[in-house]
Parts: structure tokens; C-alpha cells; sequence
């Protein structure tokens, strides 16, 4: 399994641990890529994951730039168009993710953008 994947599959764990529900993974069109779709009670929840096996060239967090968050948000209002019906709300987050000593740690930053 890539990082890619992996990281994806640790977050979709640790944000379930955390009471959200998963909706899909991967909503892809040619513009971007959301990576995870959550339901965080009666609010969709867009992830960008990010996995960094060192910080040494910067956090996780900071790998989110501005060209992702615009692609990231094209993709949100794609999925949008498809599923209005169904949303009262929405909520962009990122998922931090390194290793540690004992497994993983996660940084979640909720509304890291809007």
C-alpha cells in the first residue's frame, strides 16, 4: 500500500474513533481530488490527508497550499451538484499524519479552510 493510501486509511480509522461517519473516498474529477467525505452529524466534512514520514521539510499542514485548497474546493462544489439534496452543511478539515514511537499522531484541524 503507498503512503497515499495509508494515510487515507489511518485517517478514515481515526476520524471514525472519533464519531464521524464515512460517506466515499477518492471524489475525483479532472479538476481535484477530495480524499475523504465524511459525516460529522448532520455536517458533510470534506478531508485532505496528508502523510509525512519526517518533518523535516515541513508539517503535514503545511503541504496544504493554496493551489490544493482551490482544486479541493472545485471537487466540493462538483460533489455538491450531485448530492445538495442531502447537505445542511459543510466543513472543509485537514488530517494531519506522522509516525510516532507507538504507532501514529494525528493533527486534525477542523475548518482549516472555508
Amino acid at each position: 500500500m503507498n503512503k497515499g493510501r495509508l494515510g487515507e486509511e489511518l485517517a478514515r480509522e481515526f476520524l471514525i474513533g472519533q464519531g464521524l461517519r464515512f460517506v466515499t473516498a477518492n471524489f475525483t474529477r479532472r479538476f481535484g481530488e477530495i480524499d475523504l467525505i465524511m459525516l460529522d452529524g448532520s455536517t458533510l466534512v470534506f478531508v485532505e490527508v496528508k502523510y509525512r514520514s519526517s518533518e523535516r521539510f515541513g508539517t503535514s499542514l503545511e503541504q496544504v497550499t493554496p493551489g490544493k485548497i482551490r482544486r479541493i474546493k472545485l471537487a466540493a462544489q462538483a460533489y455538491l451538484q450531485i448530492h445538495a439534496q442531502e447537505v445542511e452543511a459543510v466543513r472543509f478539515d485537514v488530517v494531519g499524519i506522522s509516525p510516532h514511537r507507538k504507532g501514529y499522531r494525528f493533527k486534525w484541524v477542523k475548518g482549516a479552510f472555508q
